[in-house]
C-alpha cells in the first residue's frame, strides 16, 4: 500500500503564504489521483485540491485562484502553494491518493489512503 507522509504546516499570517508536501512512498500504479483535503474542529472534511496522473486538477470553490496544487511524478510528491492565506483557512491539511482511476471526486469517503495531516493555522 502506498504510504503518504505531508510536510509544510505552521503558522503564518493573514494574507501570507505556505507550502505543503506529500511525499507517497510506495507508489508502484501510474494511474491515480492525489491531493488535499482539510478539516476544521466541528466541520466535515473538504476538498482543497486534486491532481491527477493525466495532469488534470480540481479545487474547492473557498481557495480557487489562491492555491496550487502540482506534481513530480518522478518523485511522487504533491505540492500545494497557497497563497493570500486567510483565517479561514485554520485547519489540519490532509494528504490523500486513490491508485487506479483518473476520476477526481469531493467525497472524501472515496479516498483509501490519507496521511496523519499537518496542520495549518492563520493568524489574523
Amino acid at each position: 500500500q502506498v504510504q503518504l507522509v505531508e510536510s509544510g504546516g505552521g503558522l503564518v499570517q493573514a494574507g501570507g503564504s505556505l507550502r505543503l508536501s506529500c511525499a507517497a512512498q510506495g507508489r508502484t500504479n501510474p494511474v491515480y489521483v492525489m491531493g488535499w483535503f482539510r478539516q476544521r474542529p466541528g466541520k466535515e472534511r473538504e476538498l482543497v485540491a486534486i491532481i491527477s496522473s493525466r495532469g488534470i486538477t480540481s479545487y474547492g470553490a473557498s481557495v480557487k485562484g489562491r492555491f496550487t496544487i502540482s506534481s513530480d511524478k518522478v518523485a511522487n510528491t504533491v505540492d500545494l502553494q497557497m497563497n493570500s492565506l486567510q483565517p479561514e483557512d485554520t485547519a489540519n491539511y490532509y494528504c490523500i491518493t486513490r491508485s487506479g482511476t483518473t476520476v477526481i471526486t469531493a467525497r472524501a469517503d472515496e479516498y483509501r489512503t490519507w496521511g496523519r495531516g499537518t496542520q495549518v493555522t492563520v493568524s489574523s
